[in-house]
C-alpha cells in the first residue's frame, strides 16, 4: 500500500469492489431487458406502417428514416434511466427485496413507452402524413 495513496490496488484475481459489483448485476439485468424493449417498440411501429401502409407510404424517405433512428436513439438513451434507480435500490439492505421486483420498474418503463410510442405516432405523426 502506498503511504500517499491510502486506497490498496486492484490486482487481478481479487473480487470486484461493491460499486463494481452493483453495476454488472444491473447491466446483465437491464441489458437482457433492452433487446424486449426495442423488439416491443419495433413492433408497434411495424404494426402501425402495416395497418396504414397507403398513408405512410410516400412519408418512408432517407429523411424520414433518419429522424426515425434519431427517435430510436433517444428511446434507447430514455431506457439508461433505469440505471439511475437501480444502482441506490441495490443497497445491501434492499438488495434481495429489489432484485425480485426491478422487473416490475421494467415492465412499467416498457409499457409506458409503447403508450407513448403510439401516442406521438397517432397525434404528432399520422395527421400529418401526405
Amino acid at each position: 500500500m502506498d503511504p500517499q495513496n491510502p486506497e490498496p490496488a486492484v490486482t487481478l484475481g481479487q473480487s470486484p469492489g461493491p460499486f463494481r459489483r452493483m453495476f454488472g448485476d444491473a447491466v446483465r439485468f437491464w441489458e437482457r431487458g433492452r433487446l424486449i424493449y426495442n423488439a416491443a417498440l419495433t413492433t408497434v411501429v411495424i404494426i402501425w406502417l402495416v395497418a396504414s401502409w397507403p398513408h405512410f407510404q410516400p412519408a418512408l424517405t432517407l429523411s424520414s428514416l433518419l429522424k426515425l433512428l434519431m427517435l430510436a436513439l433517444l428511446a434507447n438513451a430514455c431506457y439508461c434511466a433505469a440505471y439511475v434507480v437501480e444502482i441506490p435500490m441495490q443497497e445491501q439492505s434492499l438488495h434481495a427485496m429489489w432484485a425480485k421486483r426491478r422487473w416490475i420498474l421494467w415492465l412499467m418503463g416498457t409499457l409506458f413507452a409503447i403508450v407513448f410510442e403510439n401516442y406521438w405516432i397517432a397525434d404528432e405523426i399520422y395527421p400529418f402524413v401526405r
